[in-house]
């Protein structure tokens, strides 16, 4: 099953705990009602056994900046703080020394340096790169569909920190003198949208663009039977509409809410349909297996337009930066 990725909704607090502030609260931490986060601080084990895999990768790096309060951090872990997209739980903790004559590896701590200085900036008291430089490094390393998710959250303006803009992220990586990556990012810059809404989104759109189909439009509104109704894809030439869907909006948490919701959007959907749209739908899981997205917009019609682009596809297979889910 795929992990859920993280997107602008941050982690709720979390009681992380010292070994000291155990010993003065009395509790044993050395037993199996409490999870080892790092060296010195642990979590309850309910609590870490009850988090998704970005959620966990959230709690290592607060650990982390607990035990090392001055270290700069980048990459996933910057991204963890700055609130941009993850994709389940990443390997490694990432710290930025510009200091290093090389980067080095420290169990799951990996120290890098750079020729290129990285601005550095403070959020909430943490040292990370900035966000400029963290969504250029992230799109560098990060599988494709990834990439474009992190680089759509930090143009977009459903993201909270979405000030950014293609051409500051291409000004960026051009002033750079590290070549690695750089296919990956002329790949991203003509398809970066600010109109993205969710990584789930993002990753469906580099499915739909790989898999050859037609060009959608993003969240193209409808107004029917006194009714605006906005879709995540519209596909112009047969009026065909796409849906990605994230179940967290449908509040499956809450029972009521949730069949309110599941009526409200059948009755959406069945009023589209009624004045020529026809519909695909499919998950986050159905896009990260491709095929099942494919054949829901084979389904509805949607044209094949371009030569597909299957090494770009394959390697929505996994993230090798990433733990497998469930660890």
């Amino acid at each position: 099953m795929a992990s859920t990725p993280r997107s602008a909704t941050p982690l709720p607090p979390v009681p992380l705990i010292t070994v000291d502030e155990a010993r003065m609260l009395g509790l044993r931490v050395h037993t199996a009602a409490f999870h080892r986060v790092r060296p010195g601080i642990h979590i309850a084990r309910s609590v870490w056994d009850s988090l998704a895999g970005w959620q966990r990768y959230e709690v290592r790096v607060r650990a982390f900046v607990l035990a090392h309060p001055d270290a700069v951090l980048c990459l996933e872990s910057a991204a963890a703080v700055h609130g941009l997209p993850l994709f389940g739980q990443a390997r490694d903790i990432h710290v930025y020394d510009r200091e290093r004559a090389a980067s080095r590896r420290f169990g799951d701590v990996a120290v890098h340096t750079s020729e290129d200085v990285r601005e550095v900036q403070s959020v909430d008291g943490i040292a990370t790169t900035s966000v400029l430089d963290t969504v250029v490094d992230l799109a560098r390393v990060l599988p494709p569909a990834y990439a474009l998710a992190v680089a759509d959250a930090s143009v977009s303006p459903a993201w909270a920190g979405g000030s950014l803009d293609v051409d500051a992220l291409r000004a960026r990586a051009s002033e750079q003198r590290m070549r690695r990556g750089r296919a990956r990012l002329e790949l991203l810059w003509p398809v970066i949208d600010a109109r993205s809404e969710s990584p789930g989104e993002s990753v469906s759109r580099a499915v739909i663009l790989w898999s050859g189909f037609e060009e959608p439009e993003l969240q193209r509104e409808f107004r029917y039977e006194g009714v605006r109704d906005r879709v995540d894809f519209h596909f112009p030439s047969v009026r065909a509409i796409g849906e990605s869907d994230g179940w967290g909006k449908y509040g499956l948490d809450d029972a009521a809410l949730a069949q309110q919701r599941l009526r409200d959007e059948k009755r959406r959907e069945d009023r589209l349909r009624r004045h020529g749209h026809s519909f695909a739908r499919w998950d986050y899981a159905d896009a990260l297996r491709v095929e099942p997205l494919r054949l829901a917009l084979v389904r509805a019609g949607v044209p094949v337009v371009r030569r597909p682009r299957p090494a770009l596809l394959a390697t929505l297979r996994g993230n090798p930066r990433s733990l497998p889910a469930g660890q």
